[in-house]
């Protein structure tokens, strides 16, 4: 299993698994297309999007665990 951290970018994150872009936009990431989203680490995505990091992360990373 991959282990997702908060440093990875967006992009890194879905090149792993494309199956984490339902978790990222259940959260209410929902543009992660958006060319700026590909190059943000998720801990900063999370904080536009008035996100807690760690709660997120655990999220999918708990997914991938489940998967």
């Amino acid at each position: 299993m991959a282990q997702i951290t908060k440093d990875m970018t967006i992009g890194e994150i879905l090149r792993v698994d494309m199956d984490v872009a339902p978790v990222l936009m259940g959260v209410g990431m929902h543009c992660l297309g958006c060319p700026a989203s590909q190059g943000e680490s998720l801990e900063e995505a999370a904080l536009v999007h008035g996100l807690d990091p760690e709660l997120v992360l655990k999220q999918v990373n708990e997914f991938l665990a489940n998967k």
